[in-house]
Order: structure tokens, then C-alpha cells, then sequence
């Protein structure tokens, strides 16, 4: 297992439409094991293939948070929202795209997905507070979609501007 880098925004493969896996060989594995090492030194709960670079619609997650509790990494290819619970939840949400910065963003609480596994094989599932949140999440961003996408257009700038201030002081070695 490799950690890859995580871009960061403003990038514009961030807000390109990633295109389907086709081939589930070998590499797709090591994908799948590199993006979930990533995420869990990075450390977060979901990251997306585009976040890493790859232009494929993949997505791995696991939202256990509890130190001593056993953790659930899944691996969700081509995944797609096939239902929506008309309740809602706010979620303080966060990305590993852009460091450090949260914002209140409103989604379905319910969500049923339907994903493909590392074998090519169907799954369904439904997901609800924190892993519906995150799977909705990972699954706009194979979709060129951003959590600040969701905010005041005055918000959404103030935090592109400091993103790309990050980026220069990452630049220069600050």
C-alpha cells in the first residue's frame, strides 16, 4: 500500500465528471488499498478517486470514529444514489480537499446506494447519519461536485481565496 497525494482545491480535477470502472483487474485493488491507507492517515472518513487524481468513479469510506471500535472500510465503484428519504439532516461537513474548513450542509438523511464491489459484483445498501452524509459526499465529488458547492456564493469565495492562498504557501515551502 502506497499513500498518494491529496489534491487540493482549487484543482480543476476536483470538478470534473469521473467516468465509470470498467476494469476490475488487479491496479483496482491496489487503488482501493492506497486511497483507503490515505484516508485513514490523512486522517478522514471518505475519499473520493478524483481527490487522488484518478478520474474513475470510486470512492472508499468508513465512518467508525471510535479508536476501540472495529473499522468498516468499504470500497464503493460506480456507486450511484438509487433513493432519498424525504427527512433531512445538517451535517457539519468537512474534506480532505480542503483542510481544516467546515460548513453546515444540508442532504437526505436516508440514502439507498447501489455500488459495484472490487469483484464487479452488485451491492445495495442503505445508509443513514454519518455514512449517508459522507457516501453523498464522495459520490458528488465523482460528479465534480464540492461540499462548498452548497454554500452562499460570498462563502464559497472566501474559502476558494484561502485555499488558494494555502496552496501558494505550500508552494513556497511555508
Amino acid at each position: 500500500m502506497t499513500k498518494r497525494s491529496i489534491l487540493l482545491h482549487p484543482d480543476p480535477r476536483l470538478k470534473a465528471t469521473c467516468d465509470p470502472v470498467a476494469t476490475f483487474d488487479k491496479d483496482l485493488r491496489v487503488l482501493a488499498d492506497d486511497m483507503l491507507e490515505t484516508m485513514y492517515d490523512a486522517p478522514g472518513i471518505g475519499l473520493a478517486a478524483p481527490q487522488v487524481g484518478v478520474m474513475h468513479q470510486m470512492l472508499v469510506m468508513d465512518c467508525v470514529k471510535d479508536d476501540m471500535a472495529t473499522p468498516e472500510p468499504m470500497v464503493l465503484i460506480n456507486p450511484r444514489v438509487i433513493e432519498t428519504s424525504e427527512e433531512r439532516s445538517i451535517y457539519d461537513e468537512g474534506c480532505l480537499s480542503i483542510p481544516e474548513i467546515y460548513a453546515e450542509v444540508e442532504r437526505p438523511a436516508r440514502v439507498k446506494v447501489e455500488w459495484l464491489d472490487l469483484d464487479g459484483k452488485t451491492i445495495q445498501e442503505e445508509f443513514d447519519g454519518l455514512w449517508a452524509t459522507c457516501v453523498q459526499h464522495e459520490i458528488d465529488h465523482l460528479n465534480g461536485k464540492l461540499f462548498i458547492d452548497y454554500l452562499k456564493p460570498l462563502k464559497r469565495q472566501m474559502i476558494t481565496r484561502k485555499m488558494q492562498k494555502l496552496k501558494r504557501e505550500i508552494a513556497r515551502g511555508l
